[in-house]
């Protein structure tokens, strides 16, 4: 669990959305991808974080472009959906 006040506020915020869906996708991608983000990577998932879901998965799935101050690294990763863990 994180330290910071503020990436445990994040944190929480990603990984209580709702449905269970938005908590893995949203929450999985901020486990595996949180360590690595600086000041303006946290303000830009923080920034994200205040979409709907539907919006935020909808980019993960590559149904809906998002918009253009998301665009770039982060919105690759969130592409990816390596970072959900699925239970065999």
């Amino acid at each position: 669990m994180p330290s910071d006040p503020d990436l445990k506020r994040l944190q929480w915020r990603a990984h209580h959305r709702g449905t269970r869906e938005a908590d893995m996708l949203i929450g999985g991608f901020f486990d595996a991808y949180n360590a690595s983000w600086n000041a303006d990577e946290r303000a830009l998932f923080a920034e994200m974080l205040e979409s709907q879901d539907v919006d935020i998965m909808a980019w993960a799935h590559g149904t809906a472009e998002p918009p253009e101050r998301f665009a770039g690294p982060m919105i690759e990763a969130l592409k990816t959906l390596t970072y959900i863990r699925i239970a065999r």
